[in-house]
């Protein structure tokens, strides 16, 4: 199973890199669109903003490569900002247009007193079962971020967590699954989550 992330200096990648080797995966870290269309499988991590984000895609033609791994049906992944990039629109990038695979817009958190960004463990609770999150309701992840999907359609919406409001923490349609947490800092459970990831890849 030959794992393609995509590298576009997103901060997490090399931890991520490292954590699905540690499950097993045969990972080809790499900036070349031709080897994500090559692979069986492609993950997508991120941090930072969802513009420059989007900026770095689109400079790198990695953008293309999502959308032609999104159309191609192979196992996809988007871990932290990645949730994000998949949806059309984001309040913190007024202006520029994401990959828009997943209906909706991003949005800050507006909690009150609550510090932002999110930062530490939150337990996610799961609303439609997924193969990716398989054995992983209730159990805690690692969350860095200030802002959240609010997808058009309940029907993408995977899971969910709580800070102040409750929200949107994992999405996906068809063969695409998406984590608003940084599995790669989570333990046990993240690793279980590229484990169920690889699975998941072997039998699409």
């Amino acid at each position: 199973m030959n794992v393609a992330v995509i590298d576009y200096d997103a901060g997490n990648t090399l931890s991520v890199t490292r954590a699905l080797k540690k499950v097993g995966a045969r990972v080809d870290l790499t900036a070349d669109p031709e080897r994500v269309a090559a692979a069986d499988a492609v993950v997508l991590p991120g941090v930072g903003a969802f513009g420059d984000c989007m900026r770095k895609l689109h400079e790198r033609g990695m953008d293309q490569a999502c959308h032609e791994t999104f159309r191609a049906g192979k196992p996809f992944l988007g871990v932290c900002v990645a949730l994000q990039v998949f949806f059309e629109v984001s309040e913190e990038s007024p202006g520029v247009q994401g990959l828009g695979i997943l209906p909706g817009r991003v949005v800050r958190f507006d909690v009150g007193d609550l510090k932002v960004p999110h930062m530490g463990w939150n337990d996610l609770t799961l609303t439609r079962s997924h193969p990716v999150l398989d054995g992983l309701d209730g159990e805690a992840f690692y969350f860095v971020h200030s802002y959240y999907p609010e997808p058009k359609e309940t029907a993408v919406v995977l899971g969910t967590s709580e800070y102040g409001t409750k929200f949107c923490a994992a999405a996906g349609r068809e063969n695409l699954a998406a984590v608003q947490f940084h599995p790669e800092k989570s333990s046990l459970a993240g690793l279980k989550l590229y484990e169920n990831f690889l699975d998941w890849a072997r039998g699409l």
